[in-house]
């Protein structure tokens, strides 16, 4: 009886999880010195880290109504409760997916780079349905690759200093949409492109109110709160909701200039409803004939960049964080992790919630010690429960969203410590794929100036062997881009 029970004993981890069991051999959790308990643990502290999505991505993306949604070219627009349960569903299941398929503790959930630029530069050209279908494009692109193994190759072919530059390019992309919505930044009637506020100053309370959200989120973060983001939204929508009760601003606009940029915030009648999944499957391939072949091949490589080197960087930075990578940044499953990435564009595009990516914000979980998919699958069960919460999202105001946006970018921008400026023609393309991306409003146009200008002075400095000819592919690939009105005319006349 004895040796029987100290058996027992031993074959337990400190949790007791059974060494063996089959919990344990799925997902391998006592090899990779982690117990049941705090695979749960983690998967529920990525969830609150990363819960916010579910919010922001509607007020990006949707609205209410036409008047306060990102209107297409043919001026249709998404439903805020819509996008918030395809969000959710989105997030859910590819989350389970990964933790199932690649075994890693990482999350996946709406890209707020690509979100952004969808709903910002990409649906004025095309509609919605025709912008998911580039999107769906995109992720069965990253797919091809993933599973062939060309994904690592075209990977390895771009520097490392412009893999950081556009990532850090985007994060400014982000925060100065974040700024814009906000009313922090504007137009000026005449001078300077934009300026602070109305005539150099912070006038209006829904304005006042994004300081305080960013400054709050900020604060959160900095302190390494867990789930600061989404605290900070719920605690300056409750903010935003009593200033409206007590000063009742109504919507803005040209009548109402010190009003609320999109929605008000006031209580749902409602917390809970049945998820609106009527947007599955409502995409459209025709934005090859409504814009071109070519300026709808250059959004779909756009998009192909933005997803590519952003999941890539995210997993081999998460991967590192848990001990999980080696020197080279290669982790266990990396051919799966990446095929199913890859999966989550394809799946974003289907249901209209946008490219679906690995988060950052899976770091929350990986510091909580979790090592393995058991996270992920947590995860994933809790987005699911989010589809049936989806009135909160009329509940946030675009002022409050856009605080988090900025924090999210100020995020993205820690990625510059990677570069060294000190060569000049490093610090030339750099800066320029950086600062393209917002003062342009792409982030297409960023990537592009970027690489040329990289595979220019490489040829002018006699360093051309430095240049991967994958890479002056895709330079001229840009050119051809920059330049198709005159190329376009040229060929039409």
């Amino acid at each position: 009886m004895g040796t029987r029970r100290d058996t027992a004993e031993n074959d337990k981890t400190p949790t007791g999880t059974r060494r063996g069991g089959a919990l344990d051999r799925l997902f391998k959790i006592t090899e990779r010195g982690s117990t049941a308990g705090r695979e749960v643990r983690g998967g529920l502290v990525t969830f609150f880290a990363m819960a916010y999505i579910v919010i922001l991505n509607p007020l990006i993306l949707g609205g209410t109504s036409a008047e306060n949604a990102p209107t297409d070219v043919a001026g249709g627009w998404l439903a805020t409760a819509q996008v918030g349960a395809v969000t959710g569903l989105a997030a859910g299941v590819l989350t389970i997916l990964f933790g199932l398929v690649a075994n890693l503790p990482f999350a996946l959930a709406a890209g707020l780079g690509i979100n952004s630029f969808l709903a910002v530069a990409v649906i004025g050209d095309v509609t919605w349905p025709e912008a998911m279908g580039l999107v769906l494009i995109n992720g069965l692109l990253i797919v091809l690759l993933a599973v062939t193994g060309a994904r690592s190759a075209i990977f390895n072919a771009v520097p490392r200093q412009l893999k950081a530059a556009i990532t850090v390019g985007i994060g400014l992309f982000i925060a100065f949409i974040g700024f814009v919505d906000a009313g922090f930044v504007t137009r000026t009637p005449g001078g300077p492109p934009v300026q602070l506020g109305d005539g150099g100053s912070i006038t209006t309370v829904p304005t006042m109110v994004f300081v305080l959200g960013l400054l709050l989120m900020g604060v959160l973060v900095a302190r390494k709160v867990k789930g600061g983001l989404l605290i900070g939204l719920v605690a300056t929508t409750v903010v935003a909701i009593v200033v409206e009760a007590i000063l009742q601003l109504g919507p803005g606009g040209d009548d109402n200039p010190g009003g609320w940029h999109l929605s008000v915030p006031a209580l749902p009648e409602s917390l809970v409803s049945v998820p609106d999944l009527s947007l599955l499957g409502q995409f459209s391939l025709g934005a090859f004939d409504r814009i071109g072949a070519l300026a709808a091949t250059m959004l779909v490589f756009t998009l192909f960049f933005t997803n590519f080197f952003d999941a890539m960087g995210t997993m081999t930075g998460l991967a590192k964080q848990g001990g999980l990578a080696d020197a080279d940044g290669n982790f266990p499953r990396i051919k799966s992790a990446l095929v199913v990435e890859g999966v989550g564009a394809v799946v974003g595009g289907a249901t209209s919630s946008s490219s679906n990516t690995v988060f950052v914000d899976s770091a929350a979980g990986v510091g909580e010690g979790a090592r393995t998919g058991l996270a992920s699958v947590v995860t994933g069960g809790l987005f699911l429960v989010a589809m049936f919460l989806t009135p909160l999202t009329a509940v946030v105001p675009i002022e409050v969203a856009s605080g988090a946006l900025v924090v999210v970018g100020a995020m993205m921008m820690r990625e510059i410590k990677e570069i060294d400026l000190g060569d000049f023609s490093v610090a030339l393309p750099v800066f320029l794929t950086v600062v393209t991306m917002p003062l342009t409003y792409s982030i297409a146009n960023g990537i592009g100036i970027g690489f040329i200008t990289w595979v220019l002075l490489r040829f002018a400095c006699g360093r051309v062997r430095e240049v991967h000819p994958l890479l002056w592919v895709v330079a001229a690939g840009f050119l051809v881009y920059f330049v198709r009105g005159p190329l376009s005319a040229a060929l039409g006349a």
